[in-house]
């Protein structure tokens, strides 16, 4: 069995702890901002549209998590079967699941078929497991060795294939990196700074770069359709401030035949008397409200300065976020530090 640990110096060795691997671990998340830069001691990585996974092999047995720890399995049981067939055992690692357009782009909206279904059938678009971090091997946890010597680690851990694969990065050239991800249609680039732990919580070390204006929000109701569209018209969606659900406007195109019709169904179950939104200001004719269950995510031109969506398109259901947890996402003006 090879050593994924040669080469490492044994001061940074060190900071590995040897300890009972771990059921779940929070995931680290990024902070957005607008403030773009290149450091020689931050490195760059592409921001996939997919859908966030930590995956956990115990003694050859696989578990795949949501960021809210949601089993995964039986929604992408072909990256189980994958990582069941690695030699190496006893790890937890951390990536996003995607599925790629005809253009390469990994795009949320074509997950669809899987998410929301407890079983899955249709396996026609293909995906892969893009990983960019580990947390644990071989009895210890490594959260606290640098960023970049953890990327060592996972790069000797597995073997890569189409299904799973290690996500490269670039190191100083962010801002180039960033231009390229928008001309590519990319969501975007995650800066990460070079030497920074891994902690289970949103932290300023990893930073959002976003090309493309998107965010979950929760869903309050909806409209009646018009003409001969079926189920609804646009959405009222929202998010949560100080515990009050707060209106951010309507949006009415990305949806597909079938989006409107399992959406629709679902809306119906939810239906409620009362307007959910804490501040809803529009005349409420043709207006049905629902249980503000439903997390979507949703792709926008920008926030007007009424605060509501400007341009917004419905990009797909998610299942790995609570209603609760959906708040407004305002770019921070962080710079390296």
């Amino acid at each position: 069995m090879k050593n994924i640990f040669v080469g490492i110096e044994p001061e940074v060795l060190k900071k590995r702890i040897k300890m009972a691997q771990p059921d779940f671990v929070p995931p680290m998340l990024a902070t957005l901002t607008n403030n773009y830069f290149s450091k020689k001691d931050w490195v760059y990585e592409h921001k996939f549209d997919g859908v966030r996974c930590l995956a956990f092999k115990k003694n050859g047995a696989v578990t795949l998590f949501s960021r809210n720890k949601n089993s995964m399995n039986n929604t992408y049981p072909e990256i189980v079967t994958a990582l069941e067939k690695q030699s190496a055992d006893n790890f937890i690692i951390d990536g996003e699941i995607v599925a790629r357009g005809k253009t390469g782009v990994s795009d949320f909206q074509l997950l669809q078929g899987r998410i929301n279904r407890k079983k899955v059938t249709n396996k026609a678009v293909p995906i892969t497991f893009c990983i960019f971090d580990c947390i644990y091997a071989e009895g210890y946890t490594i959260e606290h060795l640098p960023l970049l010597t953890r990327k060592k680690i996972l790069k000797a851990l597995l073997t890569y294939n189409t299904m799973l694969t290690y996500s490269e990065h670039v190191v100083e050239k962010g801002v180039e990196l960033f231009k390229k991800a928008c001309k590519l249609k990319w969501e975007g680039v995650i800066a990460k700074k070079a030497d920074s732990s891994y902690v289970e919580k949103r932290s300023q070390n990893w930073l959002k770069f976003k090309c493309i204006m998107q965010q979950e929000l929760v869903i309050g109701g909806y409209t009646e359709p018009q003409g001969a569209r079926g189920y609804f018209g646009a959405l009222l969606v929202g998010y949560y401030k100080n515990g009050k659900l707060i209106y951010a406007g309507k949006v009415g195109t990305g949806y597909s035949e079938e989006t409107l019709t399992m959406l629709g169904k679902k809306l119906h179950k939810l239906e409620v008397k009362t307007c959910p939104f804490d501040n809803f200001d529009l005349a409420t004719q043709g207006v049905h409200w629902v249980k503000p269950a439903l997390v979507a995510e949703f792709q926008f031109a920008q926030w007007t300065q009424g605060g509501k969506l400007r341009v917004g398109r419905y990009k797909g259901l998610r299942d790995d976020k609570a209603a609760k947890d959906v708040v407004k996402e305002v770019p921070k003006a962080i710079g390296p530090h």
